[in-house]
C-alpha cells in the first residue's frame, strides 16, 4: 500500500486522538490547577494551536482524498466529491466558524458587549468543536473500515 494511502487512513485516527485529548485532558486541567484568568489564557493558547493543526491536517487530507477521488472517478466515471472530502470540508467549516469566527468575539462578550453573551458564544464554539470531533471520528471510522475485507472483523495482514 502506498505511503499516501496509509497516511490517508492513519491521520484521521491520530487527529481524533488529538481532539479528544484537547477536549478531555488539556483544556480541563488548567482550570483545575490555575486561577481563572491564567487558565483561560492557557486554554486559549491550546485552541490556537489546535485550530492551526486542524487546518494543516485538513489540507493534507483534502489533497490525499482529492487524488483518491480523481483516480476512482476515472475508473468509474463518478464524481470527485466523495463522502470523505465532505467530512473534511465539514471539519474545515467547524474550525473556521468555531475558532476563527467566534473566538475574536469573546473578549467583547466578556465585557458585556455584542449581541450574544460570553456563555452563548462559548456554547456555540463548543458545539462546533464537538461536531468537529464527530466528523474526524467519522473519517477515522471510514478509513479503518476500508482496510478490512467484507465480512472480516480484523484487518488483513500484508
Amino acid at each position: 500500500m502506498p505511503l499516501v494511502e496509509r497516511l490517508r487512513r492513519l491521520l484521521p485516527a491520530l487527529w481524533a486522538g488529538v481532539l479528544l485529548c484537547v477536549a478531555l485532558i488539556a483544556t480541563p486541567a488548567p482550570f483545575a490547577t490555575l486561577d481563572g484568568p491564567t487558565a483561560g489564557r492557557v486554554v486559549s493558547r491550546i485552541f490556537v494551536q489546535e485550530a492551526w493543526l486542524s487546518l494543516v491536517l485538513a489540507v493534507l487530507l483534502l489533497s490525499a482524498e482529492r487524488a483518491r477521488a480523481r483516480d476512482l472517478a476515472e475508473e468509474h466515471r463518478g464524481s470527485v466529491l466523495n463522502t470523505e472530502m465532505l467530512l473534511v470540508l465539514g471539519v474545515v467549516f467547524c474550525t473556521v466558524a468555531g475558532y476563527f469566527a467566534i473566538q475574536p468575539l469573546l473578549p467583547a462578550a466578556r465585557a458585556g458587549q455584542g449581541a450574544l453573551s460570553f456563555g452563548q458564544l462559548h456554547a456555540v464554539s463548543l458545539a462546533f468543536f464537538g461536531l468537529k470531533i464527530l466528523l474526524v471520528m467519522g473519517l477515522a471510522w471510514r478509513g479503518a473500515s476500508e482496510a478490512m475485507p467484507p465480512g472480516s472483523t480484523a484487518a488483513p495482514r500484508h
